[in-house]
């Protein structure tokens, strides 16, 4: 099960932070490939992804897990989506901590089950994670400051 988790000091408050990553309709602004946020309720959001061709891929998720200004988890749906050839689960966590310094440290998990042939890239699976975590982290430090 590829499972990637990416960590970096972000110089806001853990408040600060939490507004942005515990309210789906940001996600644009900060997670990789998201053009839009879609059907939004307490525990579930749609995103409406851009793939590299520039067609647009719908991905449910569910909010497993919030308490706030610590952790955020979701899930996605992936039975009858078009992730399902390739994913058993998948899941990813935001967690916020102070740094010490006036600023948080956010630390990414993103878990991953993958299904039949997929499961044999599962090094390449970890690679794009990792990039993408990265990105994430990149762009949350863009807008607190960094």
């Amino acid at each position: 099960m590829p499972r990637v988790r990416r960590s970096r000091a972000i110089p806001a408050t853990p408040e600060q932070v939490w507004r942005t990553v515990c309210d789906p309709h940001h996600l644009p602004r900060w997670w990789p490939r998201v053009q839009r946020v879609e059907a939004v309720d307490s525990d579930r959001f749609t995103e409406v992804l851009a793939t590299d061709k520039g067609r647009a891929v719908r991905a449910d998720f569910r909010v497993v897990e919030s308490t706030a200004p610590e952790l955020r988890r979701w899930s996605q749906d992936v039975e009858g989506s078009p992730f399902e050839r390739l994913l058993h689960s998948a899941e990813t966590e935001v967690r916020l901590a102070p740094d010490g310094e006036g600023g948080t440290r956010v630390t990414l998990t993103i878990r991953q089950r993958l299904r039949g042939i997929g499961a044999l890239g599962g090094f390449l699976v970890r690679r794009a994670t990792r990039k993408q975590a990265d990105g994430a982290l990149d762009a949350l430090a863009r807008l607190h400051g960094r």
